[in-house]
């Protein structure tokens, strides 16, 4: 947090199966097992592309989640099919060692295309919408704090969540 990075908008990607693509994945993916976490998106390690991936195979850190397939999205589009809002805590990368209750559309679509240029359109909801718009956000250079209603909801996971084992998404 702080990183001027991930508070711009995110280009959009052009090119489909190009080698450099595919390394960026490579490298995301990696990042993100290796955090354990629940999805990535390019501007968090540093790259300005409208690109995230996310999944969730049953996890002890997400012990009531469902499976989120593991997914590569590229210049996403997401559209809230109801006006319900469903309120989460959230942690991230990019804002270590912190949780906060965020609002967020409890039933989305989503469309966009992966890796290879092949279209995607997901309707979902509970954390597999979650996931899916906490990671967009990084793509309009939205983290988030920046969602967080009352702020006294939001404070450090070790004051939080005392003697649990939760690392940052």
């Amino acid at each position: 947090m702080g990183d001027a990075r991930l508070l711009k908008r995110a280009e959009p990607v052009s090119e489909f199966d190009a080698p450099q693509l595919h390394a960026l994945l490579a490298d995301m993916f990696d990042t993100m097992r290796s955090m354990n976490g629940a999805g990535l998106a390019a501007p968090q390690i540093g790259v300005g592309l409208r690109l995230v991936i996310f999944g969730v195979e049953k996890n002890s850190r997400y012990p009531d989640a469902e499976e989120v397939p593991m997914t590569v999205l590229i210049n996403p589009v997401i559209t809230p099919l109801t006006t319900e809002m469903e309120e989460g805590w959230e942690g991230c990368l990019s804002v270590p060692g912190m949780r906060g209750l965020v609002p967020r559309h409890a039933h989305i679509r989503y469309q966009g295309r992966d890796q290879y240029g092949t279209q995607i359109d997901r309707s979902v909801s509970g954390f597999h919408a979650r996931v899916v718009q906490h990671e967009t956000d990084h793509l309009d250079g939205i983290l988030y704090p920046m969602r967080i209603r009352d702020m006294a909801k939001f404070g450090f996971t070790e004051q939080l969540f005392p003697g649990e084992d939760l690392r940052d998404e």
